[in-house]
């Protein structure tokens, strides 16, 4: 990944339709998105927990779960943009999807080029109500100082080397996310800069040392068991 480029957004398509899913994918692959598929309610809440995608177009015609139960699901533990996706078009449906606190509903049939179009606007949307802060942030006595690029803890600085200033920048820009490893390395990962899964544990060893109170127990660069890491500012 070159360097100051973003990762990839994910997009999570829920829908049992092979037809739909496989246009979808297509259509957002080759806009350069990556692409999760759960074919019912169940696996789809399994894959938003376990993959945290960017955005989650979601079917409301499911098996197992319906549409409407996994997007409360969703909504209650997260704030991922869902664009809602049925072949019921009628007014009611529309608003009953709108006020739960979708942020897009889109009718079958439809064009997928339409399809991507709504994706980049809800995201490009979210994008910009989650955009990074700029100055100072403080959580307890540790400041991170993104514009100075320097850390202190109790006022004094920290040396940390540029990987873990990344690390901790990608995990505060997103506090409360877990990230698996995958998607912590895309997000640090720059041209010629080699770090792997064991590597990243390393760091976030030794940014804990520097950081948190009691290591052994972190406050703040949480680990997420099975799954990865988060930054919990509280």
């Amino acid at each position: 990944m070159a360097a100051g480029t973003r990762a990839p957004s994910s997009v999570l398509i829920v829908d049992d339709e092979p037809a739909i899913v496989e246009i979808l994918s297509t259509y957002l692959r080759d806009e350069g998105f990556l692409v999760h598929v759960a074919r019912d309610g169940e696996e789809a809440l399994r894959v938003v927990a376990h993959d945290r995608p960017d955005l989650v177009l979601l079917d409301l015609s499911l098996p197992t779960i319906s549409g409407v139960e996994v997007f409360r699901e969703i909504r209650s533990t997260s704030d991922t943009p869902v664009i809602m996706v049925t072949s019921r078009i009628d007014e009611v449906d529309r608003v009953v999807g709108l006020e739960l606190g979708a942020d897009d509903y889109i009718g079958k049939p439809f064009s997928p080029r339409e399809v991507v179009a709504r994706v980049k606007a809800v995201l490009r949307r979210t994008n910009g109500k989650r955009a990074a802060p700029t100055g100072v942030q403080r959580f307890g006595d540790i400041e991170f100082d993104r514009n100075g690029h320097e850390v202190r803890r109790a006022g004094q600085p920290v040396n940390v080397t540029p990987t873990e200033f990344r690390i901790l920048r990608a995990l505060i820009d997103h506090a409360g996310r877990t990230f698996t490893r995958a998607q912590l390395l895309d997000a640090i990962t720059e041209d010629q800069l080699d770090i792997y899964d064991r590597t990243l544990d390393r760091h976030i060893a030794n940014v804990r040392q520097k950081l948190e109170a009691d290591p052994q127990h972190p406050k703040h660069i949480v680990t997420v068991f099975g799954v990865g890491y988060k930054f919990v500012g509280g």
